[in-house]
């Protein structure tokens, strides 16, 4: 795999825009119905009255303020899982590709993951939690820098394939199926759990800290594995990031429970019945979630301090932005 040089970071001189400015107001009435029509296709509930107008929105004008440049801007939105990362792109894509004129596309860290078989070789070689697909150590972290130099050195008529894993079925879906991005993006967007994150210092590496810790890994030998993975091919890429927006919860319960949501929401898409077999019980939802725990409790404290927009989601999953530039 040849990595390449990221673009040089463009110096951004600009005000973040109110909700209640007329550019703003101009773009809501232009594109609200699109927007509408993405929270049904995916069965988005309960999103707040005011969350395109005051969120979604002022954000988007945002990005569509960056001067145009032959590179792509790499956007990343981090942040707990089920905190609205990957709902948040949907709708930032749709309003910058088809009300700004600003090309747009998005994938997600849960779509490069390595295969079975090579987790399967980790495990045995390190620790069997490391078959485990989620934490850093199990991402295919080169796919995801091939598929931005990709995107980055394409022209017009360039067809680029976007890596897409199914998770009922823990693999990939053939290439074939794989969707496709015609041209050039003026914007990437990359969701990821842990986007941004940096390796915690393991001179103070605190015992286990949930019952999966404690009967699976005692010694921290997978915690530790994925955290020294965490330090290596992870940052490179996390280097290249233009903007980064984190969607801080205000806990791990919460953390928790949004999981089961997604899960949840999850089921609602699928119609084939033998992967809506593989949907997991509300039990096995928190047990899975066990895994992300340690990392998480150091991205909702110390993520936010270097963040460049922190957008905050209380106990009744209402937004509100807490850090813009």
């Amino acid at each position: 795999m040849g990595y390449f040089k990221p673009a040089q970071k463009t110096q951004r001189i600009m005000t973040f825009p109110s909700s209640n400015d007329q550019l703003c107001k101009d773009l809501l009435d232009s594109s609200i119905s699109d927007l509408e029509r993405i929270s049904n296709r995916y069965k988005i509930e309960n999103l707040q009255s005011n969350f395109y107008k005051d969120i979604i929105i002022p954000v988007s004008l945002y990005l569509d303020n960056f001067p145009k440049r032959n590179e792509p801007y790499l956007i990343c939105f981090t942040g707990g899982q089920g905190s609205g990362k990957t709902t948040m792109s949907y709708f930032i894509q749709e309003v910058l590709s088809n009300h700004c004129n600003r090309p747009s596309m998005g994938f997600s860290i849960d779509d490069i993951y390595k295969s079975q078989e090579e987790r399967k070789r980790i495990s045995e070689e390190v620790h069997p939690l490391c078959y485990v697909r989620g934490v850093p150590g199990t991402h295919d972290i080169g796919m995801g820098i091939d598929l931005i130099k990709a995107l980055s050195e394409a022209n017009h008529d360039s067809v680029t394939k976007i890596p897409s894993f199914c998770k009922p079925k823990d693999q990939h879906y053939p290439e074939s199926e794989w969707p496709e991005y015609k041209g050039r993006p003026d914007f990437i967007f990359f969701d990821a759990w842990c986007g941004g994150a940096r390796p915690i210092d393991e001179g103070n590496w605190p015992g286990p800290m949930n019952d999966l810790e404690r009967e699976e890994d005692p010694d921290g030998i997978w915690s530790k594995w994925s955290n020294r993975e965490l330090a290596k091919d992870y940052q490179d890429l996390f280097d290249r990031f233009d903007l980064l927006l984190m969607i801080k919860v205000p806990s791990m319960g919460f953390v928790y429970e949004s999981r089961w949501i997604q899960e949840q929401t999850l089921a609602k898409t699928i119609k084939d019945p033998a992967l809506k077999e593989k949907i997991m019980s509300k039990e096995e939802v928190y047990r899975f979630v066990m895994h992300y725990e340690r990392l998480t409790h150091y991205i909702l404290e110390e993520i936010p301090k270097f963040s460049d927009i922190v957008l905050e989601r209380d106990e009744q999953f209402l937004f509100s932005i807490k850090k813009a530039p």
